[in-house]
This record gives structure tokens, sequence and C-alpha cells, in this order.
């Protein structure tokens, strides 16, 4: 299995059956180092409907003929715009025959911003998710703040990765994603969502230090960069 942190919070699954992108977010990215058109995936999952999370879905949707997995409310709109999309809800499973995807709660806001009309759209509850294959399973928590049933999500799942915001502000901060670390209890945790603007920049080599003293093991990626998960 590899994973590739293309920046943000957008992370590539890549397993010997298929592919699941998370939350693509590359043209407003100045640090991402990926080109649109270079980017091949079977799905594409979606944790929340703001910009960040979900501008080039569309983009690399089209190109890929991929299908969008998403919270109820957010497929159904992306569907009326020509998208094929597979709707599901909190605590449901979606097989995918190369990956089983659990949608699990964040604690966050989501809706889809129209500044012309200044509108916005209600999309859904926030979500994370839990990936499965080749005998691996991987946490993307999507963006959220510390909650207390991130323990109880620990208990239950053996996670070998959790990908867990630390940009604060707008999600956890690097005190609470520590708290978080510990009560999910992942082999290897990786910081995401910071540094891509101002009002989120952290120290991520700071954060895998701290997770260190702490006895848990950390990895800070660069966009771009790539692990082999065997």
């Amino acid at each position: 299995m590899e994973l590739i942190y293309h920046g943000h919070s957008c992370v590539q699954i890549v397993t010997e059956g298929g592919s699941l992108l998370i939350d693509p977010f590359i043209r407003g990215n100045q640090l991402a180092t990926t080109k649109l058109e270079d980017i091949r995936t079977d799905y594409i999952l979606l944790t929340h409907a703001h910009n960040d999370h979900m501008m080039d879905a569309e983009p690399i949707a089209r190109r890929n003929d991929a299908p969008i997995v998403a919270i109820f409310e957010l497929a159904n709109y992306l569907s009326w715009k020509g998208l094929r999309t597979l709707d599901m809800n909190m605590g449901g499973t979606l097989d995918l025959g190369f990956a089983q995807v659990k949608m699990i709660q964040a604690f966050h806001s989501s809706g889809i911003l129209l500044p012309d009309e200044q509108r916005i759209i209600y999309a859904g509850m926030p979500a994370g998710f839990i990936v499965r294959a080749e005998g691996k399973t991987i946490l993307h928590s999507g963006d959220t703040c510390l909650f207390s049933d991130m323990k109880m999500i620990g208990e239950r799942n053996e996670l070998d990765i959790a990908f867990i915001p630390i940009g604060d502000r707008y999600t956890m901060g690097p005190d609470d994603a520590l708290q978080a670390a510990e009560w999910l209890n992942a082999k290897v945790y990786i910081p995401i969502h910071y540094n891509t603007f101002g009002p989120i920049e952290q120290d991520n080599e700071h954060f895998v230090h701290q997770l260190n003293e702490k006895g848990l093991s950390g990895k800070a990626l660069q966009p771009g960069e790539k692990v082999q998960i065997h």
C-alpha cells in the first residue's frame, strides 16, 4: 500500500486493487506539488463541503470517471451537477471491493458558499473516514475539534495510520491533537491541515517530536511525499 500526501488534507491511498483520493485541494494550495492532470484515482472521498476540501473534486472526478463518496446531502448536490456519486451517512460502511470505507463523526461545519448570491447551501454533517484495505486500517479524521468519542474510536479500531489536523483556529491545534492521538491509539500519526494559509501555520516536526515524548509515533510529510505501508 502506498500513501501520498498531496498537501493540506488531501491524502491518496493506493492499493493493488485501486485508489482512493480524500479531500482534493490542489489548485488553491500554493504548497502543492502535484499536477491536477496527473492524479489517477478510482474513487474520491469528501469529508465535508468546504472549498479547501472539495475544490478539485469535480475536475478529477470527470477526468477519471470516478464516483464521489460523500454524506447524503453533499452527494445529492454533486449528482445534480452530473457527477457520479455514492451517498452514505454517519456510521455506515461502503464496500468498494478493494477497500471498505466507514463514515464517522467529526465536529466542524459544512456548507457550500455562494459569494455572488451571499448564500450558503447546507451540505450535511462533516465526517471522517475509516478505510480498511490490504489488512490495514487508516483513519482520516477530516476537519474536527477534539471530542471524547475519539477514545471510543481508538478502543474499537486497531488503527495503523491516523491523519489528524493540527492547524488550530479552524480545527484542533497541536495540544488538542496530542490528546486525540493518545485516545485514538494509532501506530503512526500524520499531521494534516496546516501551513496552507497564514492562520494555520504550525511546526509539524515539533508536533512529531511532542508525539515521541509521549511514546507515540508520528511522521511529518511534505506535499507530494509518498510512503509505503507494509
